[in-house]
C-alpha cells in the first residue's frame, strides 16, 4: 500500500530530525574520555585491566581495545577514532613496550594530536624505552615513534612496581591525575558547551 505524501513527509522530517540529534550528541558526547595505550601481553591483565574498570566505575569513559572493539571492527581506524575523540591519553609503558609498532603508533598519535599524555612506567624506567629498528617500519614511522617517546618520558608521571607497589594507591593516583585533566580540557572548551561542563564537574564531585 502506498504511503500518504503528507505520511511520507512526515516519516522523512523525523527520521531526519533523529538523525541530526545523534549527530549533535556525538559531537557533543566524544566517543570516550580516556583512552589506555598498552602492551597487552605485559599489562592488560593487571595494570591496564584494572585502570579500565576502575576509569568505568567513576564515569570516566576509558577505551581499552579488548574491551571496546568487536569482531569486524578495523583496527586503526576504531583506534585511531578513539584517540582522535578522546580528552586524556594514559599511556601504561612496560617492558616489551617498545616492541609494539601498534603501542607506538597509538603514542604517536596521541601526541600528534597535542592530546594530553598521562605516562605510567610499569616494571620499567623511562631511560630503558627506546625505538628499535626492526625493519618492519619506516624510516618517517620511526622517528614520529622516537619523538612520541620522548615527548612522552619528559612528561611527568607514574611509576609502579607490580611486586611491590601499592596497587590501591596506584589507581586512586592514576584516577586523579586523570579526573584534573579532563576537567582542565573540559575548562579550556567552556565556552563552547558551559552546561556539559557543569554535568562533568557534578560526576567528578565524588572523587574529591
Amino acid at each position: 500500500m502506498q504511503r500518504p505524501v503528507a505520511t511520507a513527509k512526515s516519516l522523512i522530517h523525523h527520521r531526519g530530525r533523529n538523525l541530526r540529534q545523534k549527530i549533535q550528541m556525538q559531537v557533543l558526547r566524544p566517543p570516550c574520555d580516556v583512552f589506555i595505550n598498552h602492551r597487552g601481553i605485559d599489562t592488560k591483565r593487571n595494570v591496564s585491566g584494572l585502570l579500565f574498570h576502575y576509569f568505568s566505575v567513576h564515569n570516566l569513559r576509558p577505551f581499552l581495545d579488548s574491551k571496546n572493539m568487536r569482531p569486524g571492527d578495523s583496527l586503526y581506524q576504531k583506534i585511531n577514532e578513539a584517540i582522535c575523540g578522546c580528552k586524556v591519553g594514559v599511556a601504561v609503558f612496560s617492558p616489551n613496550y617498545c616492541e609494539s609498532p601498534y603501542c607506538l603508533h597509538e603514542l604517536a598519535v596521541l601526541m600528534e594530536n597535542k592530546k594530553r599524555v598521562i605516562p605510567i612506567f610499569c616494571d620499567v624506567k623511562p631511560s630503558l624505552l627506546q625505538v628499535r629498528d626492526d625493519g618492519l617500519c619506516s624510516d618517517m614511522d620511526l622517528q614520529r615513534f622516537r619523538d612520541a617517546l620522548e615527548e612522552a618520558r619528559d612528561t611527568v608521571g607514574l611509576t609502579f612496581d607490580t611486586t611491590t607497589g601499592d596497587w590501591s594507591k596506584l589507581l586512586k593516583d592514576a584516577t586523579d591525575a586523570v579526573v584534573r585533566n579532563v576537567l582542565e580540557v573540559d575548562e579550556e572548551g567552556a565556552s563552547k558547551n558551559p552546561l556539559y561542563v557543569a554535568r562533568k564537574r557534578l560526576n567528578f564531585s565524588s572523587l574529591s
